[in-house]
């Protein structure tokens, strides 16, 4: 008999005798921690993340629906990019004012096709103030989880304050399990052993966020 036939028939006998659990697991995982750390308004929740994602060395921007037409086009023009990636639901008058040629998220497109493209426009999901956390979901405003690792440079919009919470539970209760779900912290980055950082590893170098005042 095999280590793996041993321990395999360990755990398939410990299986056997171990009986059904009577509690439900809402019931049986507790769920008595904080959900957020502190009181803070709608408007400090929102100079929290801004906060945050500048410690985590994104670019943060503020702007409103009138302007924000000029800040993609302003925050693409000092890129230079030749190819812009844009999702299928993302409101068209975001890129009203974009000049580079626009490339749509296609199934057919390789990883080969995707990394001839400098930069992605982005909506997201939900934003977590206290983690200085983006949330994708894959929804149209955002497309599929590979246009936003590919591209070296991402814009991602985020509604204020409709699209931020505080604190990660908040956050879960507004996400959908089965969904692709990307979490973004600051540009991809990563260190060897030397502690030397290295960003543009597993995703964008620059991470550009656009607080969107909806009020």
């Amino acid at each position: 008999m095999s280590s793996r036939d041993l321990i395999l028939g360990r755990v398939r006998r410990a299986l056997a005798t171990a009986g059904e659990a009577d509690t439900p697991y809402e019931q049986a995982v507790s769920r008595d921690y904080l959900r957020e750390h502190g009181e803070r308004t709608a408007e400090e929740t929102v100079d929290l993340l801004a906060e945050n994602l500048t410690e985590y060395r994104a670019v943060v921007h503020r702007t409103n629906a009138e302007e924000l037409p000029n800040v993609i086009m302003r925050l693409l023009a000092l890129r230079g990019p030749r190819y812009v990636l844009v999702p299928p639901g993302l409101p068209a008058q975001w890129m009203s004012a974009a000049d580079p040629t626009r490339v749509h998220d296609r199934a057919v497109s390789t990883p080969h096709d995707l990394d001839k493209v400098e930069s992605v426009v982005t909506g997201c999901a939900v934003a977590i103030a206290e983690t200085g956390t983006i949330v994708l979901d894959g929804s149209p405003d955002q497309g599929r989880r590979r246009i936003t690792l590919v591209p070296d440079h991402h814009i991602c919009v985020v509604r204020v304050p409709a699209q931020v919470v505080s604190s990660v539970p908040q956050a879960m209760e507004r996400l959908a399990p089965t969904r692709p779900l990307t979490w973004i912290s600051g540009p991809s980055a990563t260190s060897d052993i030397e502690l030397d950082r290295v960003e543009g590893v597993h995703g964008p170098r620059t991470l550009e966020v656009v607080l969107l005042s909806e009020e």
